[in-house]
């Protein structure tokens, strides 16, 4: 970390080298987007610093601009909302970035919501992959995806057309959806379960292309508005999103269990996940205001139990966890990224 430190410090000494921003640089998942949003504005609020510059790139966007070198011209934070793949690790080393702490704040969930016009729903992991799957099993063959409206596929669901808003291949949220949702619904069928390994994890992964799932882009908000407009749609996105648009949205019930605060909090709801913040070391104490912005993310009064983060949707961890992950990211502790 020191090594790197001192590099970026002697180029920007350089005559004609670009100034150290007066800006904190947060890129990545637009999941944790509120988030980052809510301590900015807190940490301006307090402080000598000017707002930290926030942008919504989704996970794999913001990582790869995140590992793309150490200086002024990239950012200093990315925020995940899955952990830092070995590939994207590999991109770092290969591009000089080769200090970072990794602190996971919290956690939230994937949901699937509709427009409070709707009646209430409740799927199956199964019959959300029958619903979103490229190809599936249909009497004991595997084939492109024929289904168009929700019923045929179970006569308990709605007589309305398949119609799902999701997000991009760079979205964590996607991955998670798909890790979460998609995999464990596809394990339901006999045919599919007999494909060697590396086939049925193409076959469990890949969303169809045909029209009843459409990606929305990395911006969450471009989905609430849709479904607010199609009572017959359904969004995928973090629990955050929901909880953020309570007033015109509900959340639909998986596997039985609907995505109540109480239900992730608890773990009953299944498709709960990690948030990350990817720290560039060696922009510790060179970039203004970077320390502080962190100090203030995991703080107490963000993401303790009664933190602000909290009352947006955040699952906080345990107290234990959030001491220790205060701890290490002040030392900036690259431990938990050992190995990858």
């Amino acid at each position: 970390m020191r090594a790197c430190a001192f590099i970026l410090a002697a180029c920007l000494a350089l005559p004609g080298a670009a100034s150290p921003r007066d800006q904190v640089r947060v890129v990545g998942s637009s999941t944790i987007l509120p988030y980052t949003q809510a301590v900015a504005e807190e940490f301006s609020s307090e402080g000598p610093f000017p707002s930290p510059v926030v942008e919504a790139t989704g996970t794999g966007g913001g990582l790869q601009l995140f590992c793309a070198g150490v200086g002024p011209r990239t950012p200093d934070i990315a925020a995940a909302s899955r952990r830092i793949l070995p590939s994207e690790m590999a991109l770092c080393r290969r591009n000089g970035v080769t200090g970072i702490t990794e602190a996971r704040f919290g956690e939230d969930a994937v949901v699937l919501a509709q427009s409070r016009e709707a009646a209430p729903v409740t799927f199956s992991r199964a019959q959300l992959f029958q619903a979103l799957a490229a190809s599936v099993e249909v009497d004991g063959e595997l084939v492109p995806n024929p289904y168009r409206r929700w019923r045929e596929i179970d006569p308990s669901l709605p007589d309305e057309p398949i119609e799902v808003f999701g997000p991009p291949l760079t979205s964590g949220t996607r991955d998670a959806f798909v890790a979460l949702v998609m995999e464990p619904g596809c394990r339901s069928f006999p045919a599919i379960a007999a494909l060697p390994a590396p086939r049925r994890a193409e076959v469990c992964g890949r969303l169809r292309r045909d029209g009843p799932f459409i990606e929305a882009g990395e911006s969450d908000n471009v989905i609430v508005r849709r479904l607010a407009a199609d009572p017959g749609a359904i969004g995928i996105f973090g629990h955050a999103i929901l909880h953020e648009n309570a007033d015109r949205l509900r959340g639909a019930a998986l596997d039985g269990v609907a995505p109540t605060r109480e239900a992730i909090a608890s773990g009953a709801y299944g498709a709960i996940r990690p948030l990350y913040l990817y720290v560039k070391d060696a922009h510790r104490g060179l970039i203004p205001g970077l320390d502080g912005f962190l100090a203030e993310y995991l703080s107490e009064a963000a993401i303790g139990p009664d933190g602000y983060l909290v009352e947006r949707g955040l699952i906080p961890l345990a107290a234990a966890e959030r001491a220790r992950l205060r701890a290490a990211v002040a030392a900036g502790d690259p431990q938990p990224l050992a190995g990858r």
